[in-house]
């Protein structure tokens, strides 16, 4: 079976709020502490899927989405 690496961020708010997101690894399990420090976080519009998506479509939708955000941060 073909493996997709995801990688789930947690985002907890101070109203106690949370929610998690999947998405393509953005870091490492063993990263040193001054490598890599958060610079900025886009959320996009809320989109609809279907219920049934496979994974795969899910990781090409993510993989647009990362694209867009790359070309407006260049």
């Amino acid at each position: 079976m073909k493996s997709i690496p995801l990688q789930l961020v947690t985002v907890c708010l101070d109203d106690g709020q949370q929610g998690v997101f999947v998405g393509v690894p953005l870091v490492a399990e063993y990263v040193p502490e001054d490598a890599g420090q958060v610079e900025d976080i886009w959320f996009s519009d809320i989109q609809e899927v279907p219920v049934d998506m496979a994974l795969d479509e899910l990781v090409q939708l993510i993989q647009a989405q990362l694209c867009r955000c790359r070309a407006i941060s260049q």
